[in-house]
């Protein structure tokens, strides 16, 4: 059967597969605990604790998804400081370093892990205050920004905050316009933003801060890359 596209899903789906796997690749990737890998640190990402620091988040408690959460450096973060904490990753390597972090370090009640595809994760609860992203987006292919807004605009809560943190354009990741990566059929490691281009990616929301992620040294208790781009958004009250 030759003809098996009926609705957008599937033409997503067809498109997807322009693409190589990205659960094997994670997987191989998180293997390895001793590569010299940025986000292979325990710290969280400096802007999430300066967020919550200057009163640009509500304090815990509250609800938080942590979208691509790798080994969990920022979902421990916030479970520690009292905010009920789901965490999704493709990679059951990734995970499987996440839970051993958490048993380790987290309070009594840590993050829920949960190993799948972040748009087809069975979350317990329907809309979080805080949807956090550090490094999930710019993995993305270009069509499925779609399902990303779509994925926002059902588990995001009126009133609540979303924050990302991707490839920051001029610094790191693939500047190629979206076409010619299908013609490349691969990501090039990831996918530059500008802060234009993050503005306009989610204009439905209030933008409240885009900054370069401000670099930290090497004593520091946060992470901090100056190749990345981070930004919080906050969705109207009553929508």
């Amino acid at each position: 059967m030759n003809r098996t596209i009926r609705t957008t899903e599937d033409v997503l789906a067809l498109l997807d597969g322009l693409f190589p796997p990205a659960e094997p690749f994670w997987d191989r990737l998180y293997a390895d605990r001793s590569a010299e890998r940025p986000f292979f640190t325990p710290r969280p990402d400096e802007n999430l604790v300066s967020y919550l620091d200057r009163g640009l988040l509500p304090p815990a408690p509250g609800r938080a998804l942590d979208l691509g959460c790798g080994a969990g450096r920022n979902a421990i973060h916030l479970a520690s400081l009292g905010f009920e904490v789901d965490a999704v990753d493709l990679s059951a390597t990734a995970l499987a370093w996440a839970g051993e972090r958490a048993r380790g370090t987290a309070p009594a009640v840590g993050p829920r892990f949960h190993r799948a595809n972040i748009f087809e994760a069975e979350l317990p609860h329907a809309q979080y205050d805080l949807v956090y992203d550090s490094g999930c987006l710019h993995h993305l292919p270009p069509h499925r920004r779609v399902s990303y807004l779509a994925l926002l605009d059902r588990v995001l809560a009126p009133g609540g905050h979303f924050a990302v943190t991707a490839f920051a354009a001029g610094a790191m990741g693939s500047e190629r316009p979206d076409e010619e990566l299908y013609r490349l059929g691969a990501l090039e490691g990831g996918l530059a933003y500008s802060p234009d281009e993050l503005r306009s990616l989610f204009r439905d929301l209030t933008p409240l801060e885009v900054r370069p992620m401000t670099a930290q040294g090497p004593g520091s208790a946060l992470f901090g890359a100056s190749f990345l781009l981070t930004a919080l958004f906050r969705r109207t009250a009553g929508l």
